[in-house]
């Protein structure tokens, strides 16, 4: 019988909250699925940035924030830069592809981050994450070819290869959100997100940016509130509890895509797509025990953390280490 302060019982508020942030996050990835297929993944994009941007910044200022050093503003860059294009590149790609095929294809995303924490952060990989990712490469192979480029009239590929390479960015993102989460609080995070992949988005404004017509705006407001109210949940729980128990919760985001894809879109899940997603979840969670600092929640983990030298982390210049 577990005591009152054991792991798995200290864990299950902040489980059910990761739970429900996942669920919500869900909807959002539905809702931008329709936003991207009726004014493209770069208008809803751009404009989910702006209306957070318009919320977020006066609060900000309010709680008195302040313009944050430049290490940690590399850091910034350097998540919102990957974060931002691997979110449109994946959205994008949404509209090409049955929205559970997507969320599984996704997954791969926490075995490369073992890699590159690998390379640039100098950790061990164990011989058994090794080969979950090999599994998972399996899983993604069993996806890929399960998927008829004539469902999609021709263009599934090109949906596929885009998710492929958004996991490959936001890969890069959560290597860079470990070091991140222990710079800077929840709001920062946030919103210094947004400024970046706003500032980069704009600069293509002048020959993509179009005004919506008024009735996308509801559901742009409704896919902002989705996601802040998301990563504001998970990054809760994930204070609160240690990734080991959480991890299993991310997963939950294939379930819900199915359900919505089914009930907004009518697209069917497939047994490829139900195999390949099977293998995949298999391999993040074997590699995540046997290395447990890495997850694909971390890129929601905006906690602010143990106070490291971030300025000798070798994701951001050397130079950085004077600021």
């Amino acid at each position: 019988m577990n005591s009152p302060s054991s792991p798995t019982q200290s864990a299950a508020l902040p489980f059910a909250v990761a739970f429900l942030g996942i669920a919500i996050f869900s909807a959002m990835d539905a809702v931008m699925k329709h936003l991207s297929i009726v004014i493209g993944a770069y208008n809803a994009m751009l404009w989910r940035t702006i209306i957070s941007l318009v919320v977020l910044a006066p609060i900000f200022v309010l709680r008195g924030g302040r313009w944050p050093e430049r290490a940690v503003f590399r850091l910034h860059v350097l998540r919102g830069a990957t974060a931002g294009l691997s979110l449109l590149l994946f959205f994008w790609a949404l509209a090409r592809v049955p929205l559970a095929e997507g969320i599984a294809l996704s997954f791969i995303a926490p075995l490369i981050a073992l890699a590159l924490a690998a390379f640039f952060l100098k950790e061990k990989i164990a011989r058994s994450a090794l080969f979950a990712s090999v599994l998972a490469f399996g899983g993604v192979l069993v996806i890929v070819a399960g998927q008829p480029g004539a469902a999609a009239g021709g263009s599934n590929w090109q949906g596929q290869a885009a998710i492929l390479l958004a996991a490959v960015l936001y890969a890069v993102s959560i290597v860079a959100g470990r070091r991140q989460a222990q710079a800077a609080g929840p709001l920062e995070i946030a919103l210094f997100f947004n400024i970046v992949a706003g500032a980069l988005l704009l600069v293509a404004a002048p020959r993509f940016a179009i005004l919506p017509d008024w009735t996308h705006f509801p559901p742009l407001i409704l896919a902002t509130m989705a996601a802040n109210i998301s990563i504001m949940l998970i990054a809760w729980a994930y204070a609160r509890a240690e990734t080991q128990y959480l991890l299993p919760v991310e997963y939950t985001a294939f379930l819900w895509a199915a359900m919505f894809g089914w009930l907004v879109f009518g697209e069917a899940v497939t047994a490829a797509t139900l195999s390949g997603a099977v293998l995949i979840v298999a391999a993040c969670l074997l590699a995540a025990r046997s290395n447990r600092g890495i997850a694909h929640a971390d890129v929601h983990l905006d906690v602010a953390g143990t106070g490291s030298d971030i300025a000798s982390d070798p994701l951001i210049a050397p130079e950085s280490a004077d600021s």
